[in-house]
């Protein structure tokens, strides 16, 4: 995967610069050089151990080593590659919580746009759970809390960092995330209409139109708004509102 050779290789670069400055600081001190080696021996073997997917002991040793030298310039080095390990071994409430943090302590920090991308990821739903599609439940049924967070951490990248490189694939996510949350809003939208609460059908489908203008789930926005001003006795507001569905989807009329 392209994110983990990218920060393995930069990580690589920054120990070696951190810990020569360290070496040359200590010259003359074996006891001290035989730490730094020590140490330069401990990363190699947590990146190699994520490298194999042995995420549990790759996060072992990086935990030991952020303990031993809280405040360094390796220490946070050691936070993004232990919110990637977080991320990649299915821990997203430490990944959350890892670039969070991150972020707090370092706002102007070059790395914060991999920060944002990798809460974004573990916000992000990339698949229905097992459950899910064993019993093919619908998943545009469930409250997208996840998802919503998940899009403003993707939005925050795109909008603050727009030449990033993991902006494209934000982007990508976060249409996939505005056709979604419009998808449950049409939902809860339909559950009122259905029962009658036409005000507050009308108002849910409305708010799915405005907030996620482009989404696929805009035609059947405007099909429950028509209904909606239709019910309430809103007929030349339903007939508008059926003119712009057909102007704009034609073949949903």
């Amino acid at each position: 995967m392209q994110l983990k050779s990218e920060i393995m290789k930069r990580a690589r670069l920054l120990l070696i610069l951190i810990l020569g400055v360290t070496l040359v600081a200590c010259a003359g001190n074996k006891e001290q050089q035989t730490e730094v080696q020590n140490i330069t021996e401990a990363y190699e073997k947590a990146q190699q151990s994520i490298a194999r997917s042995n995420y549990r002991r790759g996060i072992q040793i990086f935990e030991a080593i952020q303990a031993r030298y809280p405040f360094s310039d390796l220490s946070r080095q050691i936070q993004l590659e232990l919110m990637y390990a977080y991320y990649k071994s299915g821990q997203k409430e430490q990944a959350i919580e890892a670039a969070e943090t991150f972020m707090r302590e370092n706002p102007i920090h070059p790395r914060v746009d991999y920060a944002l991308y990798i809460q974004g990821l573990s916000y992000f739903e990339d698949d229905p759970g097992i459950l899910e599609r064993w019993f093919r439940k619908d998943t545009s049924k469930r409250p997208p809390k996840e998802l919503e967070r998940s899009y403003a951490s993707l939005r925050r990248l795109v909008e603050r960092f727009p030449s990033s490189q993991y902006a494209p694939d934000a982007e990508q996510r976060m249409l996939y995330i505005k056709n979604r949350l419009a998808e449950y809003e049409n939902h809860v939208a339909d559950y009122y209409l259905r029962r009658g609460a036409y005000v507050a059908a009308l108002n849910r489908a409305r708010s799915a139109l405005e907030q996620f203008n482009g989404a696929a789930g805009n035609a059947q926005s405007l099909q429950i708004m028509a209904a909606a001003y239709e019910n309430l006795g809103m007929k030349e507001l339903a007939e508008d509102t059926r003119k712009v569905l057909a102007a704009n989807f034609p073949n949903e009329g």
